[in-house]
């Protein structure tokens, strides 16, 4: 299967890609999803080698901060059955869960932080699901060449 890209949003008080790089192995599982058009593309179409933008939503600015990879294809999200955890679902059962998460590992961080505002101005990704209205997903599939131009232009500086 050939390799495909993504952009994962977290909020970067919850879990920055700072916090990513400093988890043991840089590395972490992407619980929490709790869309099922996310989890679709979790449980379904994530690979192990698929390239990860890390976003930084719900920040000022809301930026574009490194690259990851996926190292742990979709698996059964364990919160879901737990009943102390904020991500208990009542509903999931370890036959038939209902929610995935996948493990992704910090490759590098970017050396000019990509912004929203900066984005939304680039012709080159006007068509990215990221910059559209209306477009709330925590994860999301970017196109090889959205992927290119990007890690390009963060990686440069």
């Amino acid at each position: 299967m050939a390799k495909r890209y993504w952009l994962f949003k977290s909020e970067p008080d919850v879990f920055s890609f700072s916090d990513l790089q400093k988890a043991p192995d840089a590395t972490t599982c992407w619980e929490g999803v709790r869309n099922y058009q996310a989890r679709n593309l979790l449980r379904d179409d994530m690979q192990v080698g698929d390239g990860v933008l890390y976003y930084h939503s719900n920040a000022k600015p809301q930026i574009i901060a490194g690259t990851a990879e996926i190292v742990r294809a979709g698996y059964p999200d364990h919160y879901q059955f737990d009943p102390e955890h904020k991500y208990f679902d009542p509903k999931a059962s370890e036959d038939n869960p209902r929610w995935y998460m996948v493990d992704i590992k910090a490759v590098k961080a970017f050396k000019r932080p990509l912004t929203l505002p900066e984005l939304k101005q680039m012709p080159e990704i006007e068509d990215m699901m990221l910059v559209k209205k209306g477009s709330r997903l925590s994860v999301q599939p970017v196109s090889k060449a959205h992927w290119q131009f990007l890690t390009k232009l963060g990686l440069k500086g």
